[in-house]
């Protein structure tokens, strides 16, 4: 698949923008699993996409770095306020679903390796069978996050047309979709 065709797939699912970048753009940090270990949003161990449970922070930068290029897409949302819980939580689920089209456009149509990350936990489920000490019911379609890979979201955005901040009363999320072609 070419840049085009990639970001027209975005697109299509419901990304407000897209963008193609190469490896050198995307900035890694092993920082962002203590983040995850701090546990702000309540995913860390509770989740199966979530650290501890997707690997080691090492073997996942190495993975990413492992891809020339990625599909960089982010979703944007109003919400009501910086307070508005319910409506970060929305955005959220929102970016899910338009992740999880996103998945089903381009899993047929791409020939080589490829690995789609999202933001936060994988959001499939209600309720993660990982609580209940169960295998997660969707393995093939569960999507890991960026953080979890040690991704620093904000400075892989900073030479990019996607802004990480778009204004007052917005939330924006991202996700990334790692490719070896085109």
């Amino acid at each position: 698949m070419n840049a085009q065709a990639l970001i027209e797939a975005a697109l299509e699912a419901g990304a407000a923008k897209a963008a193609l970048i190469s490896q050198s753009q995307i900035v890694l940090s092993a920082t962002f699993r203590e983040i995850c270990e701090g546990n702000g949003c309540g995913g860390y161990n509770r989740c199966w996409m979530c650290p501890p449970n997707v690997g080691g922070i090492e073997e996942l930068m190495a993975r990413v770095r492992a891809f020339p290029r990625g599909l960089l897409y982010q979703t944007v949302a109003r919400i009501e306020d910086s307070f508005d819980i319910e409506g970060m939580t929305a955005a959220t689920v929102e970016h899910a679903q338009v992740s999880q089209r996103l998945e089903k456009k381009l899993r047929p149509r791409l020939s080589g390796a490829s690995l789609h990350l999202t933001c936060g936990g994988c959001r499939l489920c209600d309720r993660c069978t990982k609580l209940d000490g169960l295998p997660c019911r969707h393995p093939e379609d569960a999507l890991p996050s960026l953080e979890a890979h040690g991704i620093d979201v904000y400075n892989t955005t900073k030479d990019t047309d996607l802004r990480y901040i778009n204004g007052a009363n917005t939330v924006t999320l991202f996700g990334l979709v790692l490719v070896s072609e085109g």
